[in-house]
């Protein structure tokens, strides 16, 4: 399957839009965002698990990333509660559940292999620091090579400079509304600006968002690959 894999292109999606599409696992469900390969494959998706559900378990050949969105998911390692950002990495396995369900935003075969630190961060705890603007908070969530992962929190009435992003730039809305000169994006938006794009975003009531950036337009697969 090819679901929005040219990663050249700029795609926006509002996620709760989406149909839930099923897993190979009875109760669990995605809304799948972008897709290249059959069941094995470089994916983003959100993923719902019903209460009770579990997956075999498995291998991630090239990674695993993974923040909690409602609920708490949990495998052989730990319980990871709403707000949890994870990150398994190359080669690792697991057997994932949820007794309570839960969804989550996943991406999968997208990790370099040289990149071995398993991540689990509590969102809700951790710090906060100054953006680069008055009004902007970060937390980093993790950083290899030029790739970085952040929540942004924006004030009300917040607004960046322009600026482009030579290595691409993904966001998922996780409250209020994110907006730049294209559009006005509110909670659940999954947005993906290629390697070369730029803009100046703002936020007129406020909002927080993941953002990854530098990953694109190569990505890399389990065996050190681009795709």
């Amino acid at each position: 399957m090819d679901l929005h894999a040219d990663l050249s292109q700029r795609v926006v999606i509002d996620t709760g839009a989406l149909t839930w599409s099923p897993s190979p696992m009875a109760g669990v469900e995605r809304r799948m965002l972008d897709r290249e390969g059959a069941e094995v494959a470089r994916a983003t998706s959100i993923v719902r698990y019903a209460p009770l559900s579990r997956f075999d378990r498995h291998h991630h050949g090239g990674g695993e990333e993974i923040l909690v969105l409602e609920g708490t998911f949990s495998d052989d390692q730990g319980d990871y509660p709403a707000g949890t950002y994870l990150r398994n990495q190359a080669g690792s396995a697991h057997a994932p559940f949820s007794e309570e369900g839960c969804t989550l935003l996943v991406k999968l075969q997208q990790m370099h292999p040289d990149d071995q630190q398993r991540v689990v961060i509590d969102t809700r705890t951790a710090d906060w620091f100054p953006g680069l603007v008055p009004g902007l908070q970060v937390q980093p969530l993790h950083a290899w090579g030029l790739e970085h992962v952040a929540l942004v929190r924006w004030a009300p009435g917040t607004v960046f400079q322009p600026h482009g992003h030579p290595g691409g730039e993904e966001i998922l809305v996780l409250d209020g509304l994110f907006q730049d000169e294209q559009g006005s994006y509110p909670a659940g938006s999954w947005l993906r600006n290629p390697a070369g794009s730029a803009h100046q975003p703002w936020s007129e009531p406020g909002c927080t968002i993941w953002v990854k950036t530098g990953h694109l337009p190569v990505t890399l697969g389990p065996d050190g690959s681009q795709a």
